[in-house]
């Protein structure tokens, strides 16, 4: 699947409608034929799949309508696009509970851009994908601060609601290690955490700039009304 420079060639695709981001946490519930096989066969190598996000379709397989009101492909299926950007997700939990069904967690890694695509015979997508360097880490400015401290605020927040209710095997949304002042990881985590469309958060994710993307989800929490807490 490697090639010698910054490439991946015929990466299996997991088109979904979210987002995964460097970083972030993804389970997923797997049922769907065309997908069981991939994802045995990346757990078993330990190599990873790539995450992209629909701009059309949905995320398990359906016929085409009749009625011309669910765009067909060519195989009588209905079509199915994406967008260029996405995240390669390595498998960290890997369960089958029951024949047909695989229960996973993973970790993003790093972006990648799509170079060519192409829909095997029993609908997995598999694409020829360029690395995408990884977002420099860039201390967060002070006029952003408020942004990491309300992050701060959420999470232990979270955290204290847990062990008030002495809930057993909760996950928190947000893995470890915490990158409180890094403007990339920072922003990240916020796109996770707030009810964004997909659409805007692929191209969040898809910019090179982290503390753009920080600037951008500051302008979010404030069309919002979250603002800086008054200083102490």
């Amino acid at each position: 699947m490697s090639a010698p420079s910054s490439t991946l060639i015929q990466l299996p695709l997991f088109p979904l409608q979210s987002v995964l981001f460097p970083d972030g946490s993804l389970p997923l519930r797997i049922f769907e034929v065309r997908y069981l096989d991939m994802i045995g066969r990346c757990h078993k190598a330990g190599e990873p799949f790539g995450v992209v996000c629909l701009s059309e379709g949905r995320e398990v397989r359906q016929r085409a309508s009749q009625d011309g009101s669910v765009k067909p492909s060519g195989d009588g299926f209905a079509h199915e696009a994406f967008f260029p950007v996405g995240t390669l997700a390595r498998i960290t939990k890997f369960e089958r509970p029951q024949p047909g069904l695989m229960v996973i967690g993973c970790v993003g890694a790093q972006r990648f851009r799509v170079q060519r695509s192409e829909q095997l015979k029993h609908g997995l997508w598999v694409a020829d994908v360029e690395l995408l360097a990884d977002d420099a880490v860039v201390p967060v400015p002070d006029d952003l601060r408020f942004t990491r401290e309300g992050l701060q605020d959420l999470v232990r927040n979270i955290e204290l609601s847990v062990e008030q209710s002495g809930e057993a095997g909760f996950e928190m949304p947000l893995l470890q290690p915490y990158r409180w002042d890094d403007c990339g990881w920072l922003a990240n985590r916020w796109c996770e955490m707030l009810p964004l469309n997909p659409e805007l958060k692929h191209r969040f994710m898809a910019l090179d700039s982290p503390v753009l993307r920080l600037e951008l989800v500051a302008d979010t929490l404030g069309q919002i009304g979250f603002t800086a807490s008054p200083p102490t």
